[in-house]
């Protein structure tokens, strides 16, 4: 078959050495990507001067996602 190397007083061949590598570049990139789609957008705080201005601004926000999803589905 092919070589190998002697790797902690042990003889390990040239493909084990392949397989590794390539299997560790892999988990490295699937934990990378899982990370960044776990991160949910935030949204910024709402500095309203009464309750009544914050509600009117949630209530606004709320009707333009509604308006998002229903323009996504059409």
């Amino acid at each position: 078959m092919g070589g190998s190397y002697l790797i902690a007083g042990r003889n390990v061949p040239t493909h084990y050495l392949a397989i590794t590598t390539l299997a560790t570049f892999g988990l490295g990139i699937f934990a990378v990507s899982r990370r960044a789609k776990s991160k949910k957008p935030t949204t910024p705080p709402i500095n309203a001067s009464s309750s009544d201005e914050e509600a009117f601004i949630k209530e606004f926000i709320k009707h333009a996602e509604e308006q998002d999803k229903n323009k996504e589905h059409h």
